[in-house]
């Protein structure tokens, strides 16, 4: 009996998933990453050097404003600022907030190779 009601649930869980729409299978994917949490790392550029780099950021948040619904143009996080660029918080790196544009600053965010 405990198998038939565990199957049950899994087939539940599955149609709402199926059902739900492209967008809301992103949010739900990444409010699970959010709360599992990532190695992330956040490089930025200025031309084609790199300039800044912060790692073990867990994610990124998009600012929302105080009045309403709407994004604001830039994006937040907290993680180690990676002085000299080698991917591995060492002594005296401290996790700092950063803040970056939207639209200004050239950035790629991704998940620590290492």
């Amino acid at each position: 009996m405990h198998k038939i009601i565990t199957y049950l649930l899994i087939l539940f869980f599955i149609s709402i998933v199926a059902a739900c729409t492209q967008e809301s299978q992103n949010k739900l994917g990444r409010s699970i990453q959010n709360w599992t949490g990532t190695d992330g790392v956040m490089d930025i550029y200025m031309g084609e050097k790199l300039v800044k780099r912060f790692i073990k950021v867990d994610k990124l948040s998009t600012a929302q404003s105080t009045q309403g619904d709407t994004a604001r143009d830039y994006r937040y996080g907290y993680g180690f600022l990676d002085d000299n660029q080698n991917l591995v918080v060492d002594k005296g790196e401290k996790k700092v907030y950063f803040e970056v544009s939207g639209y200004a600053t050239p950035y790629i965010f991704y998940d620590n190779p290492n």
